[in-house]
């Protein structure tokens, strides 16, 4: 009975260092900077790993007063791109530290 309650607490420390080591991981990761584009390059929206945009840069080429939803569409197209490679980013940086486990409200 003993032993288990050693393992047991060797167990909750290796979960506490895990927690420190997720939150210090995803503190660093909301600094990057990533990006995305839709439409080759027409837009190219900037993200950082907090999900907020940084920038959205068009081509002059791709404004057309004619067709402004096709230039509506390349924005929304390129801002979900960039969500989803933070999304992408945070999955990734945390399987690393969780050998793939998922951890539900982490990531």
């Amino acid at each position: 009975m003993l032993n288990n309650m050693g393992n047991m607490g060797g167990m909750m420390k290796k979960v506490q260092k895990l927690q420190e080591d997720m939150a210090k991981m995803q503190e660093e990761l909301k600094t990057r900077i990533l990006d995305a584009t839709a439409g080759g390059g027409a837009v190219k929206v900037v993200i950082n790993g907090e999900k907020k945009i940084m920038s959205i840069k068009l081509d002059p080429a791709a404004v057309d007063p004619e067709d402004t939803e096709m230039l509506e569409d390349l924005i929304v197209a390129a801002v979900n791109e960039a969500i989803n490679k933070v999304d992408g980013m945070m999955a990734e940086e945390m399987g690393k530290l969780t050998g793939g486990l998922k951890i539900p409200g982490m990531f």
